[in-house]
């Protein structure tokens, strides 16, 4: 009995949290919804700053890739040095 009550919360839950959420996209402005650059305000300073803030992150994630890859290019020739040591000691 209790198992089916907590179903039907959870169904009527969802419901009103789809309900919410479609009337709040429904109710907003349809200038809320878009950036300046979807109006065609290419050079505001929003979206210079937003094309500043996606450089930012671009950067930050080559340099995390090259150090990745500098560390194995590192590992690789330690290693073959090690093996040409062993070969000859």
């Amino acid at each position: 009995m209790s198992h089916e009550i907590t179903k039907a919360r959870k169904i009527r839950n969802g419901l009103f949290r789809v309900s919410v959420f479609s009337w709040l996209m429904f109710a907003a402005p349809r200038a809320a919804l878009a950036c300046p650059v979807c109006f065609g305000n290419s050079d505001s300073p929003l979206a210079i700053a937003t094309n500043m803030g996606i450089i930012a992150m671009l950067v930050v994630v080559a340099g995390v890739l090259g150090s990745f890859a500098t560390f194995f290019i590192y590992l690789s020739r330690r290693a073959r040095r090690v093996a040409v040591q062993e070969e000859t000691a």
